[in-house]
């Protein structure tokens, strides 16, 4: 693959998180709070994502990263709220500008996605006119009664690769050189400039392992460039198995979420009876129905598990686009069983096709940031696994 659907005009980005006080989260959750080993806290940050802020009280308090257990992961750019549980060790409760820590109970096993129920939002978007505010705050009710396509978003496509595709994609295929030169060569928006001209190096330079070699700086970069001097190309599956599993995890998911959205976008287009609309986001052209008629029943109780060499599709109809979409790819679901790759693994678990909001109110005001433009003040609680900027594509859909 080449590049993801870019079809049709490029929205206008939505303003969000220009402060971290516009995009509040706070986890809902069913917590077994009966006494145990585990010991769990409220964590709320802003600054950081989850697992960096993780890492972080892991070296603090020389706590194992493995013992620190969460349900979810939290972006950096906005102010979030979740739980996260300790095991055979509880700290005292920690109060600082960029985060805070406050113990609520102890409970025999460790935090998990499965506690989760799902996640109150309170998001303003700014910088609107007002036609624009008015278009999007017109989109409300029918959100609302119809919920919208629960789409993987953006976030989700980070380890991509315009040029060279998903590292997922390429294991799968046993594309084992493949694979290991995106992950040292992929340049990504947040690395530094010297990281992203080293990439480019890497890039320009590949096979001259000595030249590559000398200009590594990473242990993972000077051990792949090291084997791959001395082993040739024996040594790609061994440097791939060195990838640490939260990351490698990482890859995978990628992958199953684009297939996944590949399904949802295919089911959306043959059943959905009205006209679609759509948003153009980083990676991709999210398609969204606005009402919905006699299908409504079947698209709101429709799960689609995420592909694997397991997943079992609910139906002939997603059946049928399932086997499509790997046969276009040249995939066989054998193939999600990598066998010489054990770091991680696709497993796969149901996603329902349709997210439906509880409680969801918006209210237009003037923007006291952006002088003259408008702003949406939006609250509304979405079940896990569902983005709120998904939610807010959808009303911006046009």
């Amino acid at each position: 693959m080449d590049t993801l659907p870019a079809e049709m005009g490029r929205t206008r980005p939505l303003k969000i998180k220009v402060r971290p006080e516009d995009f509040i989260v706070r986890e809902e959750a069913h917590l077994p709070l009966e006494g145990g080993r585990y010991a769990v806290y409220t964590l709320t940050k802003r600054g950081f994502n989850t697992v960096d802020l993780i890492l972080r009280l892991s070296k603090r308090f020389k706590i194992p990263v493995k013992d620190i257990s969460y349900g979810g992961k939290k972006d950096r750019y906005g102010l979030t709220t979740q739980y996260i549980a300790i095991k055979g060790r509880r700290i005292a409760d920690i109060e600082e500008k960029s985060f805070s820590l406050r113990f609520v109970g102890e409970m025999a096993r460790p935090m998990g996605p499965d506690l989760i129920k799902g996640n109150h939002f309170q998001v303003v978007v700014r910088d609107l006119e007002g036609e624009e505010a008015e278009q999007m705050m017109d989109e409300v009710p029918l959100v609302r009664e119809y919920g919208f396509v629960n789409y993987f978003d953006d976030q989700r496509f980070g380890s991509y690769d315009p040029k060279q595709g998903f590292i997922a994609e390429k294991l799968v295929k046993r594309h084992y050189k493949g694979a290991l030169k995106i992950y040292l060569t992929s340049i990504h928006p947040g690395d530094r400039k010297e990281e992203k001209e080293r990439k480019r190096f890497f890039l320009e330079n590949w096979g001259r392992w000595e030249e590559c070699l000398e200009r590594s700086r990473t242990r993972f970069e000077r051990m792949a460039f090291k084997r791959l001097l001395n082993d040739g190309p024996s040594a790609y599956i061994g440097c791939l198995r060195r990838i640490p599993r939260e990351e490698f995890s990482l890859f995978l998911s990628a992958f199953q979420s684009y297939l996944w959205n590949l399904m949802a976008e295919e089911v959306v287009k043959r059943v959905a009876s009205g006209v679609l609309i759509g948003y153009r986001g980083n990676y991709w052209y999210y398609y969204f129905y606005r009402t919905l008629g006699d299908e409504r029943g079947y698209l709101l109780s429709l799960e689609i598990p995420t592909p694997s060499k397991k997943a079992r599709m609910p139906d002939e109809l997603t059946d049928g686009i399932y086997r499509k979409i790997l046969l276009e790819r040249g995939i066989r679901p054998a193939w999600f069983d990598m066998k010489k790759i054990r770091t991680a693994y696709f497993r796969s678990f149901p996603r329902r096709l349709v997210a439906m909001p509880e409680g969801l109110e918006g209210e237009i005001g003037d923007d006291e940031i952006y002088r003259g433009k408008k702003r949406l003040s939006l609250r509304f609680f979405l079940p896990r696994g569902s983005y709120g900027t998904m939610l807010l594509k959808r009303l911006r859909a046009c």
